[in-house]
C-alpha cells in the first residue's frame, strides 16, 4: 500500500470539511414581496458565530413612525426592506395584489384617539395596513386582524379601503419609509415612499380632549 494514502486522505476529508463548513449558514434571503424568510433546517454543519460587536444587521429592519396632536398620538410599526438594485412597483411589489406595506410581520397603526380616513371612523385602538398598489392608483386597506405575518391577509377582516393620493419623489428612495407629516389642524398625512413612487392619505384625528 502506498505510504502517502493515509496523509492524502486525511488532506482531502480536512479540505471537504472546511468546504462544508464555508457552504453553510444561516443567511436570510427575500422573497417576492420583502418578507426576510426563515432559512429551512439543516443537517450540515452551522456557520461559524460571527465575533460580537459583528453580528450581520436585517434585511428589512422594524421602524416606526408616530405623531402627536393636542392628547392624541397615532404610532405605525413596519419593516423596512431596501431596493439593493431591484425594480421595486411592478416587479418585487406586484400591481394589481395586496402588498403588506413593508416587510416580516403585519405593519401595525396604533392611535389613542378615533381617525377619519377618506370618510371611514377607524376606532382608537390597533389595526393592520396593507396596500393595494397598481400603477395609476393606490388604495390603503385597513384591516381588523392584528398581531398576525404580513402575507396573512384576511379580506373579510377589512374595515376599509380608501384612495391614496400618488405621485413620484423627486429622487431614488432606497428604503421603504412611512411617515406621518402635519396637515393642518387636526390631520395627519400618511405618506409611503419607495423607489420613485410616493402615495399618500390624510388621517384626521377626532374626539380630541374627549373623556
Amino acid at each position: 500500500m502506498n505510504r502517502f494514502a493515509p496523509a492524502l486522505r486525511t488532506g482531502l476529508l480536512m479540505m471537504a470539511v472546511a468546504s462544508l463548513a464555508a457552504c453553510s449558514g444561516s443567511g436570510e434571503t427575500e422573497t417576492a414581496e420583502g418578507e426576510t424568510a426563515a432559512p429551512a433546517p439543516s443537517a450540515e454543519a452551522p456557520a461559524p458565530a460571527q465575533p460580537q460587536g459583528q453580528q450581520q444587521a436585517p434585511a428589512s429592519p422594524r421602524d416606526t413612525a408616530q405623531a402627536t396632536i393636542a392628547d392624541g398620538s397615532v404610532l405605525i410599526d413596519y419593516g423596512r426592506p431596501s431596493m439593493r438594485g431591484r425594480t421595486i412597483m411592478g416587479g418585487l411589489v406586484p400591481y394589481g395584489q395586496v402588498w403588506r406595506t413593508g416587510a416580516n410581520a403585519a405593519t401595525t397603526l396604533v392611535t389613542t384617539r378615533d381617525l377619519r380616513i377618506g370618510g371611514t371612523t377607524v376606532p382608537a385602538g390597533t389595526h393592520t395596513l396593507y396596500t393595494l398598489p397598481t400603477e395609476n392608483a393606490w388604495q390603503l386597506i385597513i384591516n381588523k386582524q392584528t398581531g398576525q405575518w404580513g402575507t396573512e391577509y384576511d379580506q373579510a377582516q377589512d374595515l376599509a379601503r380608501v384612495p391614496m393620493q400618488v405621485g413620484r419623489t423627486p429622487a431614488p428612495v432606497e428604503q421603504f419609509t412611512i411617515a406621518l407629516e402635519p396637515g393642518g389642524g387636526n390631520v395627519l398625512n400618511l405618506v409611503m415612499t419607495w423607489e420613485n413612487t410616493r402615495a399618500s392619505v390624510p388621517m384626521e384625528l377626532v374626539n380630541l380632549g374627549a373623556q
